[in-house]
């Protein structure tokens, strides 16, 4: 009997263990729901309102949160305007991060799969322009204007530029301005999806045109 009252016990413990662990998961699961929807408000404000512009109580009214809730996830502002420009800038440290192998397939799959994303993920090609518009702006923090300095996406680029043109997959031409022209038709094509999710979208061969060796 009373280890059939202990068994009982330790089920009755686990089950609530359980429930507690379940309890918990649900919580941070809507606590990373909640911290994202806050980050894709805040974006949209941005890009639409400028840094300057936009208010902490803007921000709030748009997720339909109180101010209060708000700095639960982010403690100001310029926390949250950070946070933006961090993620923004994981997606070149990534897409750099690739096989450079070859070059020109590099730049192939880099040109495919952004623009994919930008057209699956108005969030991404928002990016864009809130990268671009940071880049202009001379309202930001300092910090943040530091931060953007330590994108060398286009140092690279040009540096495979360069292989390119030895293995004879790459145009000649002045790499700087290759590489220029081929990142600004992907900006070019973000920021009208951006502005409007339904253009259409070219063709990714079609930028990757500016850059091959015929």
């Amino acid at each position: 009997m009373l280890y059939l009252q202990f068994k009982l016990e330790v089920m009755h413990s686990t089950k609530n263990l359980i429930n507690r662990e379940l309890n918990m998961s649900t919580r941070a699961e809507q606590k990373e729901k909640r911290r994202l929807e806050i980050l894709k408000v805040s974006l949209d404000l941005f890009i639409r309102k400028g840094y300057a512009a936009t208010k902490i109580t803007d921000i709030a009214q748009e997720a339909n949160m109180s101010v209060g809730l708000l700095f639960h996830y982010f403690p100001s502002k310029d926390k949250l305007y950070e946070e933006l420009i961090r993620i923004g800038m994981s997606g070149p440290k990534m897409v750099m991060a690739e096989d450079q192998s070859d070059p020109l397939t590099f730049f192939e799959s880099t040109a495919k799969n952004i623009l994919h994303y930008a057209v699956s993920d108005p969030f991404v090609a928002k990016m864009f322009v809130l990268i671009r518009q940071a880049e202009y702006n001379d309202a930001i923090p300092e910090n943040i204007k530091e931060l953007l300095q330590l994108d060398d996406t286009y140092t690279q680029s040009a540096l495979l530029m360069e292989k390119g043109q030895q293995n004879k997959t790459i145009r000649q031409g002045n790499t700087t301005a290759l590489t220029i022209a081929f990142w600004a038709a992907i900006q070019g094509v973000c920021e009208a999806l951006a502005l409007d999710p339904t253009t259409p979208c070219p063709e990714s061969d079609w930028i990757v045109d500016i850059i091959r060796r015929k």
